[in-house]
């Protein structure tokens, strides 16, 4: 008897129209390709149970659920072969399709298409199904084109072609309808930075305010929104045109050697205006004095991989922190949302965060897994199979995703018997999900040992708070208000931003805090987030007793 073959049908529909109705579209596909596997029976076929089905997912690219569920057996050696309806149920893209294909091949998979007669092991097969995927391709460009060119020329008609609707409109037969009350809060955040020359500043005003972003339920019934507004979400709302009666609208146009730029419009809208032009110019003018670029901020945070999985012990987001030392030396961290600009606004009364040191933390996971697996992987690779890390004050609860490994003569028992054997006997496995607890080492600089007095042992720290103190008295200087040049005083200036005024509070602490923060004699619970973040007494006793230290 000849070898049993494990088919898999996919099926796939690019709208999510009609897939409430109790026979739809990916029904008729999967009948269909499982009537040619029963037709197929006599040659050893098999259908598997498995459904994989994208309902409401576009052909364009392989970001799938389904699709990458159907990889991911193949590569385990699940599947022999694989049957859609049509070829481009699997995919439009020509690229997309060579990488499928290449999948196919390295783990002996064969392709079928039950209405187009395909053998992709043949040149004959691969030749034709490059040229129906070349018309499918080109078919879902023209659509896409044809698209863009209806919204550009209604929205220069100034008509409103979907989205969420913002702060300050409601949606009535498709037009937007000024909502007053929403339009007043809208006028309010204006006039409000113009005063307080802060986004952030002002996100924290109107955080405490109790003033919320919009609130929308969409088609499937879920409300969302009714949120803090974030720095993000002011920015935006500051920058939007709508706001004045327009309607922006972005187009791609092509430039030299490939590339391309986005070119944004604004047309005369149909809907009625909330903020007076002088006003909304006004605000431009501030946001664009205040600018910061924004490309090197993304780089640096692109060089923190385990952003977005690091959590402290209450559940907060760990997110990238810099900062400078002596020769402009950068400083990376994991600092928790609440000991943050934009985590306090939602986080007004936590402030009991963690600041873990990036490149410590990083190098430790790093080589503590590649210990467990047989074949070293880069360190990318291994940073991406992580699922999320808990930090606590000695030990990092880590889930690590096994999967990526899986291969012949490794397995997640293999791999969660060597996790138990070099880190954490208590360890256990979900699925392919291993969670374990691998201690963090205490910080040794050469031979210092800890005092008794608890101070810092880690030099980045160190080097941050002194700098602070340094920077402290620098503004002071500049603002004439240094407490060693009392002569100045007579012409001190206020401070213009949140950033400054944070900072020169720490050269006003009493001179012995001063002293220990420059000399690393400071305790290891101040940390310079807790300087930035504190409302200091203005008596030395109160300074003392308020960041416990002895007088």
């Amino acid at each position: 008897m000849s070898a049993r073959l494990r088919c898999a049908v996919y099926t796939r529909k690019s709208t999510e129209e009609g897939l409430e109705q109790s026979f739809n579209s990916l029904d008729a596909q999967r009948e269909s390709c499982e009537a040619y596997i029963l037709s197929q029976a006599g040659e050893g076929w098999d259908c598997l149970p498995d459904l994989y089905d994208d309902g409401g997912w576009s052909g364009g690219n392989m970001e799938r659920p389904a699709l990458k569920r159907l990889l991911e057996d193949i590569a385990r050696g699940r599947i022999d072969i694989v049957v859609v309806y049509k070829v481009d149920r699997l995919t439009r893209s020509l690229m997309d399709f060579a990488r499928i294909v290449e999948i196919f091949d390295t783990n002996n998979t064969s392709f079928v298409s039950v209405t187009q007669a395909f053998n992709t092991t043949s040149s004959m097969g691969r030749l034709t199904l490059n040229v129906l995927l070349s018309f499918a391709q080109f078919e879902r460009e023209v659509t896409g084109e044809r698209i863009r060119d209806k919204i550009a020329a209604s929205k220069a008609r100034g008509m409103w072609m979907g989205g969420i609707v913002p702060l300050g409109y409601d949606l009535e037969e498709r037009k937007l309808i000024i909502n007053p009350e929403e339009a007043e809060t809208v006028r309010h955040i204006f006039t409000r930075y113009l005063t307080l020359n802060s986004i952030i500043a002002l996100a924290k005003e109107l955080a405490g305010e109790g003033i919320r972003s919009k609130r929308w339920t969409s088609r499937s019934g879920n409300t969302h929104g009714g949120v803090t507004l974030s720095c993000g979400a002011l920015s935006h709302i500051l920058n939007n045109r709508i706001y004045l009666g327009e309607i922006t609208h972005s187009s791609r146009s092509s430039q030299s050697r490939g590339t391309s730029t986005h070119e944004a419009r604004s047309y005369p809208g149909q809907h009625d205006p909330i903020i007076d032009p002088d006003l909304f110019n006004a605000v431009a003018d501030r946001l664009a004095a205040h600018h910061h670029r924004k490309a090197t901020r993304k780089t640096r945070a692109a060089a923190c991989p385990l952003t977005s999985k690091l959590f402290d012990s209450d559940g907060q987001p760990m997110r990238p922190s810099f900062s400078y030392g002596r020769g402009k030396r950068m400083y990376r961290y994991y600092v928790s949302d609440c000991l943050l600009p934009n985590g306090q606004i939602v986080n007004t009364s936590n402030r009991t965060g963690q600041r873990l040191p990036a490149q410590r933390i990083e190098t430790l996971i790093a080589r503590s897994l590649t210990k467990l697996l047989p074949d070293p992987p880069p360190p990318d690779r291994l940073f991406a199979s992580l699922a999320r890390i808990i930090a606590h004050r000695d030990t990092l609860q880590i889930s690590w995703d096994v999967a990526d490994f899986v291969r012949e003569g490794f397995c997640p028992d293999m791999a969660l018997g060597r996790v138990q054997h070099h880190h954490d006997p208590q360890s256990r496995r979900e699925g392919e999900l291993i969670h374990f607890a691998l201690p963090i080492p205490p910080t040794r600089n050469g031979r210092i040992v800890p005092s008794k007095h608890n101070h810092h042992h880690d030099t980045e720290t160190r080097t941050v708070l002194a700098d602070l103190v340094r920077t402290s008295h620098r503004k002071l200087a500049e603002l004439n208000a240094s407490p060693l040049n009392l002569e100045l005083h007579v012409h001190m200036t206020a401070p213009t931003n949140d950033w400054t005024r944070a900072r020169i509070a720490i050269g006003l602490l009493a001179p012995d805090i001063q002293k220990a923060l420059l000399q690393g004699t400071a305790p290891s619970h101040i940390t310079p987030e807790m300087l930035l973040a504190a409302t200091l007494p203005l008596d030395w006793t109160g300074q003392r007793k308020f960041l416990g230290i002895e007088g």
